[in-house]
Order: structure tokens, then C-alpha cells, then sequence
């Protein structure tokens, strides 16, 4: 179960939370004859998610918005909201997270710190060829490639805004970095020296195997905050106080 896509786990928090708060509705009619407002129970029924999102360990920010989703649906009804927003909304999540159901890999967005760190790990005074696996909006290769002239730097990116995005900066800025809109499934590592994730703990099983069977010896693998199962790091770089904000590196 918990091993669910987190849009899956999200849906069935959410049907789960509305059954159990009109059960308590019902629940609480009969001793006590008090018919709650809509918005109480929408306030319930956000606690109770909030609460199952929590058991069932989603990441830290899942919890508020399972608490805001239902209230905030109310008050856009009640506001008037064109039927329109909804639509756009709707088209421009898929836009950002277009593969997050397959990949269970959502659009995580790395800092300053994170691309400071993985520079350190970076071979000086050599070629090489650096690829970032869910490049989101560039952050990484943009930062590397001012740094390191004498590097080649690549993004893949599934999600059609996040690539268009990047491809459209690195046009406007007439940067060296090539952004591919490709599943990095489908590629081969060992075009690479240095290969750099920020994924998701579902993602990282497969990947590290498709890391081994292609990545040449004395390349490096890169991750950010995901440790590889049962293979302890080459080396960590401890970004700030907790394993979210860690980097790992491997040597294969």
C-alpha cells in the first residue's frame, strides 16, 4: 500500500477522510440532534486527511494541503470562480507534473547549497560530460556550466513546461547546456562522467541499476537527499542539519 503512487495515495486519503467525516456526521445526529455546517465539515473532513497523510509518512507538505484541499474547493464555489480556472489549473499541473503518475517522481526544485556542493565533487582541470536526470528547470546544469568551461552539461526532463522552460533560458542566455525531453530510462549513462539525480526513493532502486550496468568504472553517481538502498556512499556532503539535505556520492 504504501507504496503507491503518491497521487494514488493522495486520492484515496482524500476519499477515505470525506467517508469517515460523514460517518461522524451521522454518528453525532443521533445523540445530539446537531446538524453541522458545510464548512465544518469540510474543516473535519481537511483534519482527518491531514491526519491520515501523517500516518501514512507523505512527505511534509502533504498534510496542509490535504487539510486546505476540500475547504478551498468551498470557498472557490462560494466566490464564484469560472468554471475556467479549474480547466487551467488542472492543464497546467499536468503541464509540470506530467509523468509524476508513471514515475512516482515529482518536480523537485534543488538550491544554491545543493549546486555548490555537487561543484565540489566536480573533476577541475579536465573534460568531462555531466548529465542532471529530472533537470526540472535547469537549476543545476545552468549554475555548473558558468563554472566548469571545460564540462559538457545535459538535462532530461519528461514534463513538457519544465523542459520548455529550460530550453527557452538557455536560448535567451545562449547557454552551453542541452536540454533532451526524454525519459532517462530510455538513455545511456555511459555517454557520461558524472551523472546527477534528485528523484524520489521510488525511483532510486531502478535507477541505481540501470547506474551499474551502464555507467563506465571511475565514473561518478550523484544524489541528492535519496540514498541507494543497501550501498553505502562513497562519500556525503551534509548540506544542513537532516538526511533531506544530503548529498550522496558514489564512485562506480
Amino acid at each position: 500500500m504504501a507504496r503507491l503512487p503518491v497521487s494514488l495515495q493522495s486520492l484515496t486519503i482524500q476519499c477515505v477522510a470525506l467517508l469517515l467525516a460523514a460517518l461522524l456526521n451521522r454518528l453525532l445526529q443521533s445523540p445530539f440532534s446537531y446538524q453541522p455546517a458545510l464548512w465544518q465539515l469540510a474543516l473535519v473532513q481537511g483534519a482527518i486527511a491531514a491526519g491520515l497523510s501523517h500516518l501514512w509518512r507523505q512527505p511534509a507538505w502533504w498534510p496542509p494541503l490535504h487539510f486546505i484541499f476540500l475547504p478551498a474547493i468551498l470557498l472557490a464555489r462560494q466566490a464564484g470562480v469560472p468554471a475556467w480556472i479549474y480547466l487551467a489549473a488542472f492543464l497546467l499541473l499536468v503541464l509540470f507534473y506530467w509523468s509524476s503518475f508513471r514515475t512516482r517522481v515529482p518536480l523537485y526544485l534543488s538550491d544554491r547549497k545543493a549546486w555548490q556542493a555537487v561543484a565540489s565533487l566536480l573533476p577541475t582541470g579536465q573534460a568531462f560530460r555531466f548529465i542532471d536526470l529530472g533537470s526540472g528547470l535547469g537549476g543545476v546544469p545552468f549554475y555548473l556550466a558558468q563554472r566548469f568551461p571545460q564540462g559538457l552539461f545535459y538535462g532530461t526532463e519528461t514534463a513538457p513546461a519544465p523542459w520548455l522552460i529550460s530550453r527557452l533560458h538557455a536560448k535567451f542566455k545562449r547557454s552551453r547546456v542541452t536540454f533532451m525531453r526524454r525519459d532517462y530510462a530510455t538513455l545511456d549513462l555511459a555517454d557520461f562522467d558524472v551523472v546527477f539525480a534528485f528523484l524520489s526513493p521510488a525511483a532510486m532502486p531502478a535507477l541505481w541499476l540501470q547506474a551499474q550496468a551502464q555507467m563506465r568504472s571511475g565514473s561518478l553517481f550523484i544524489s541528492l537527499s535519496f540514498l541507494v538502498e543497501g550501498r553505502l556512499p562513497d562519500r556525503e556532503v551534509s548540506l544542513a542539519d537532516g538526511a533531506r539535505h544530503t548529498l550522496y556520492a558514489w564512485r562506480m
